[in-house]
């Protein structure tokens, strides 16, 4: 028999008391709010005023060469090594007339050295061959130099000549890229296009830099110093499971 209705409202079921679909667990686990860009640029750059390039280039073929230098390496130890490697070679006709062995003994400490002198000596003579000695000033004309990728002709680009081209993605860049996310991806060329949708066009360098000086001194990839750091309270921290 139906039972008679007693005027008492009917009690909600769990799901409807809980809110219904909305609060599921799944949506309750929802992905944080990506950090606010503006803010951001605003506080990297009260935090470092003076973010620069760490390499100690004197012109556009000495930035090449040490950013080749620097992959897989520390910009200190490129720096160390660079008074000594330009007074024998100073520009791209001498590099590319110097022995393969010369220039592997010069970069030796710089890891990966045989790799590096091939690619230096290459690009040194595709630089006379195709350029008269001097590192273009396109994007494209860089990268078609053996050995130059996207990241380094951004490098040059950006800190020799001050042509905004591009977001250089090291991995400092990449790590905080995600961390605070302003993109998913993991491969440098897609990051880089996920950022210059959000960083003005004359600040593409400069971010670059920001980035790097806030990963090497607190967003450290092993053990983020989140209690300590001036975006604790915006950051959505994105896969940081470490945070002292």
């Amino acid at each position: 028999m139906p039972t008679p209705a007693t005027g008492r409202p009917k009690r909600a079921s769990t799901k409807a008391a809980a809110g219904g679909p909305s609060a599921s667990p799944k949506n309750l686990r929802a992905k944080p709010a990506p950090i606010d860009i503006a803010l951001l640029r605003r506080r990297l750059k009260k935090a470092y005023p003076g973010a620069h390039c760490a390499l100690e280039f004197h012109d556009a073929f000495s930035l090449l060469v040490m950013t080749i230098l620097a992959a897989q390496n520390t910009d200190v130890n490129v720096n160390r090594v660079a008074p000594d490697l330009f007074a024998r070679w100073p520009n791209a006709r001498a590099m590319a007339e110097a022995e393969l062995p010369e220039i592997e003994r010069a970069i030796y400490s710089c890891g990966f050295f045989r790799m590096k002198a091939r690619a230096l000596s290459e690009m040194s003579r595709d630089l006379v061959e195709k350029f008269d000695g001097q590192p273009p000033r396109t994007l494209d004309e860089l990268v078609s130099l053996r050995g130059v990728g996207r990241k380094t002709a951004n490098v040059v680009l950006g800190n020799a000549y001050g042509i905004e081209a591009g977001v250089v993605v090291d991995t400092h860049v990449g790590r905080l890229s995600r961390r605070m996310g302003l993109t998913r991806q993991a491969d440098p060329v897609k990051i880089e296009s996920d950022l210059v949708k959000l960083v003005p066009r004359e600040e593409w360098t400069l971010f670059s830099h920001l980035l790097i000086d806030h990963g090497r001194q607190v967003c450290d990839a092993k053990k983020a110093r989140c209690s300590t750091c001036f975006l604790n309270d915006v950051c959505p921290r994105i896969g940081v499971t470490v945070s002292v």
